[in-house]
């Protein structure tokens, strides 16, 4: 009888239960389709989420294969649109949706030839691949022998990107050669006399003792050959070619706006990565906004603090005051783990869920440390094998100020990035390119939204350190100003170094590290305070109009219950809990 009456019901509304299902089915078979395209065309990126299929290969990156990929971004994206979006659930709708948004962003990108630039100086298959024994699966025989069958590919897949950067020059699409000054020391570290000076070598080491004596040595025998003939010889041609054809032709200038069709570029990265219909003058005028608002902050606590001296000359105090460094990287890492254990005993005030998975901290490999960024994250393994791991730069101490640590701690671990990205990892409700995916505007803001959350349970005290709050603050505001003004409205670098330097406290290397960092990632600087901006926007919103009914858990429960999403996603989902608690 329930079920009779269900069937009326759907025949009454013009929506068929078979209908729907038919529709539902389409999308999920269209979605593990796609799924299991992506695996396939990037092996390491399904090595990363767990799939083990194809822990054996790398990538092939030929021009034709971004064709071929482009393509059928092209046909999904057609498929999609067959599927009736009306007829689906609304958690399917959601997911219709953000599938849509992804497969249009892909096309865009191809078309925008993003692929012939795949290198920076701090990012890029060479910086990659050395680290590659740190999560790939390393138990079994088989294990190893895939690390190995990856190692002996090298040489091939280095000379597919050098292809690919020949044919950037020849259509000019090159880097500016003013972030690929020092790119030669994060490769030369890898071009080493002996196989077993390389860090692809280290997994050789130690092996098993449940292998046998000939089996271990056969696998070293082996190793050494894979890195002596391909990996060696691979770094080496890498070098060479930028050294004799690359630099010389990249180009002079900096902005994104110099490549072909350049504007129209930014325009969509500004898209692309704050998932807002919003022109890059608006964002810059909102960043000026912000960078007032924040100064004011700043100003307020150097007067409390009785320092007899200007916003410039408080920061230069800071800069050079020996109190606020540590000689040695073993304290910056012991300074690091205290905060974040004493945040972790203070996260059940703030959320209702956490995330199973650990994280822990290490630091920034040494060939990458001087020309990368203070920190970053790297995610936990799909399959549950690796933590998360948050990355600690220690190289040049005396750029590395504690009164960084809270902010920089939170936003990187929790309750920044681990917490958030943990958890959507473990929603196993999600489909997998929404569990394994995501939005830069949505992870990144959150990560910044999560710094300020340490008020709300106790840190910042020292005025110092909450100071240092406010200049990463003020770091992300400036961000929406310099990446704006040098990819759009034609600011030069050095025009970029001295707005930052005069409104933040990070030191003149981490500055020059960061602007560089925007010079070669057009647009991906803006996500962080345009996606906290909102987070904080609707969160002002539901405590106005819910009063003593507002419940910060439960916000925040509903802001990362569905993973990172685009923010008109994260708007509808916020406003449709207000209404629920009013009701």
């Amino acid at each position: 009888m329930k079920y009779g009456l269900i069937v009326i019901l759907s025949l009454l509304f013009n929506a068929p239960l078979k209908a729907q299902s038919s529709e539902q089915s389409r999308l999920h078979e269209l979605f593990q389709e796609a799924w299991e395209f992506q695996l396939q065309e990037s092996p390491l990126f399904a090595t990363r989420v767990g799939v083990h299929t194809y822990n054996d290969r790398l990538p092939s990156v030929r021009p034709e294969d971004f064709a071929r990929s482009a393509a059928r971004m092209r046909q999904f994206l057609e498929r999609l649109q067959q599927i009736d979006r009306r007829s689906l659930p609304e958690e399917e709708q959601i997911n219709y949706d953000i599938f849509q948004w992804q497969l249009e962003n892909s096309v865009r990108e191809y078309q925008f030839q993003v692929h012939l630039m795949p290198i920076t100086h701090r990012s890029g298959f060479h910086i990659q691949f050395p680290q590659l024994p740190r999560w790939v699966p390393l138990n079994t025989l088989t294990d190893y022998r895939n690390y190995l069958s990856r190692l002996r590919a090298f040489k091939t897949y280095v000379q597919q990107h050098i292809e690919l950067m020949r044919e950037g020059i020849r259509r000019g699409y090159t880097l500016p050669r003013i972030i690929l000054e020092g790119i030669e020391e994060t490769i030369r570290p890898h071009i080493v006399d002996d196989p077993e000076k390389s860090l692809l070598y280290d997994p050789f080491r130690h092996l098993p003792e449940r292998f046998s004596p000939e089996v271990r040595q056969q696998l070293q025998r082996e190793a050494r050959v894979a890195i002596r003939e391909s990996v060696i010889p691979g770094y080496r041609r890498l070098l060479q070619f930028l050294q004799e054809e690359y630099l010389p032709a990249a180009r002079t200038t900096i902005g994104a706006r110099d490549l072909p069709n350049g504007a129209a570029f930014y325009r969509h990265r500004v898209r692309y990565y704050t998932t807002l219909e919003l022109d890059p003058e608006t964002i810059h005028h909102i960043g000026l906004q912000e960078v007032r608002r924040i100064r004011k902050e700043m100003e307020t606590i150097i007067q409390e603090l009785n320092f007899s001296g200007d916003l410039k000359a408080f920061m230069t105090f800071l800069r050079s005051d020996d109190r606020f460094y540590v000689d040695t990287p073993e304290a910056l890492m012991k300074e690091v783990a205290y905060v974040l254990k004493r945040m972790d005993g203070e996260l059940p005030r703030l959320f209702k869920q956490l995330p199973r998975m650990p994280y822990g901290i290490k630091p920034v490999p040494d060939f990458i440390a001087p020309r990368t960024t203070t920190a970053y994250y790297q995610r936990p393994a799909g399959d549950g094998t690796r933590a998360g791991i948050y990355f600690v730069n220690t190289y040049d101490l005396k750029s590395r100020p504690l009164y960084e640590i809270e902010a920089l701690s939170f936003h990187e671990a929790v309750p920044g990035h681990h917490l958030q990205l943990a958890l959507q990892q473990e929603l196993t409700n999600l489909p997998p390119f929404r569990r394994f995916g995501g939005f830069t505007v949505f992870v990144e803001g959150w990560a910044l939204y999560a710094e300020r959350l340490g008020l709300e349970v106790g840190f910042y005290q020292d005025p110092y350190s909450n100071f240092g709050r406010l200049t990463y603050e003020m770091w992300r505001a400036c961000r929406l100003v310099v990446d704006t003004g040098m990819h759009y409205l034609g600011w030069s670098r050095q025009q970029a170094i001295d707005f930052m330097a005069e409104n933040t406290a990070l030191t003149l290397l981490n500055i020059t590290n960061e602007v560089d960092r925007y010079i070669s990632w057009p647009g991906q600087a803006l996500a962080y305070k345009m996606g906290e901006l909102e987070i904080r926007r609707l969160r002002q919103e539901a405590e106005e109009r819910l009063g003593s009914a507002f419940d910060l858990r439960e916000f925040h429960q509903v802001v990362l219950e569905e993973g990172a999403i685009p923010l008109q996603v994260l708007r509808q989902r916020v406003e449709k809990w207000i209404r629920a608690k009013q009701n």
